[in-house]
């Protein structure tokens, strides 16, 4: 993980030693989803941790409201590829740049970033593992306020299966070439705890891999050789497509680094997922493990 290697994670010694690339671009996308009593969360930007303490030199990018599709009635849905590249344009990213996301929270937010630019065929971008708390905990240098990169221009394709939308996801049930994998806690898969997305429990047919148990107790990521037991157990990797999902294509996109990490060659993310899915009750769901 100390080099650029293409497989998503980046460590902070490596961060720590490019911080002055001219062509590394840092981003925190800190996003905190606060206790609601009207639904399963508040979404509240993490622009005030930002200004804070950063990584010398990063920029901050609003998931929520910079890189969503804002007229979407569903959070944080993924943008058209003109406007995506227009915000992250502005924020500095060009063609050539090297991408580096990272959080104060947990790391869904920085491969939700991520698997958006995968998504749109940019590969030059990791996530830093252990964010900013392991960087911290490592007396490497922080500073306040706000900084600005330069505007590029950016242009993007799409990826071809990336996302899978709630058809697919329909498809996907009974069919033997997919599995279709919830990325939420496994008290939230089996609907035995009180959060819930409308319906209690999981898309019928689904398996349960929770991206908490992707990280080791410090918040860094797990050792490849750690993680591939995890996802043998439910049939992923035996599957030639995988579709990932959780709340809102949040958190699956960790469950998606992982797999991509392990070598499979045709991971999506469910973007609606139950945010969309519990909505519609003609939609099957089911409850347990």
């Amino acid at each position: 993980m100390n080099a650029w290697d293409g497989r998503g994670l980046v460590s902070t010694a490596w961060l720590a030693d490019h911080l002055h690339d001219p062509d590394l671009r840092i981003f925190d996308v800190t996003v905190h989803l606060r206790p609601s009593t009207t639904g399963p969360y508040v979404i509240e930007s993490g622009r005030a941790d930002y200004l804070a303490a950063h990584i010398p030199g990063a920029g901050f990018i609003d998931l929520a409201s910079d890189l969503s599709d804002t007229g979407s009635p569903l959070p944080f849905t993924m943008p058209t590829l003109a406007a995506l590249a227009q915000t992250l344009g502005a924020a500095g990213i060009g063609p050539t740049s090297r991408i580096v996301a990272y959080t104060t929270a947990s790391p869904m937010w920085a491969t939700r970033l991520w698997w958006m630019l995968r998504s749109a065929s940019v590969d030059n971008v990791a996530v830093l593992d252990g964010g900013l708390a392991r960087w911290r905990a490592e007396g490497l240098p922080i500073e306040v306020g706000e900084r600005r990169y330069p505007p590029s221009a950016l242009t993007l394709a799409p990826r071809p299966g990336a996302w899978a939308d709630r058809d697919a996801v329909l498809a996907a049930i009974g069919d033997g070439d997919v599995c279709t994998l919830n990325a939420l806690s496994a008290a939230v898969h089996s609907g035995r705890s009180s959060t819930n997305y409308g319906r209690k429990g999981h898309i019928k047919g689904s398996r349960n891999v929770p991206h908490a148990a992707l990280l080791n107790e410090d918040g860094t990521w797990r050792a490849d050789a750690q993680l591939r037991p995890l996802f043998e157990a439910v049939g992923a990797l035996d599957r030639p497509r995988v579709i990932c999902y959780c709340g809102g294509g949040i958190s699956a996109t960790m469950d998606a680094l992982a797999l991509t990490r392990l070598g499979h060659r045709d991971v999506a993310v469910y973007d609606g997922s139950m945010s969309e899915w519990s909505r519609d009750r003609d939609l099957p769901m089911e409850a347990g493990d």
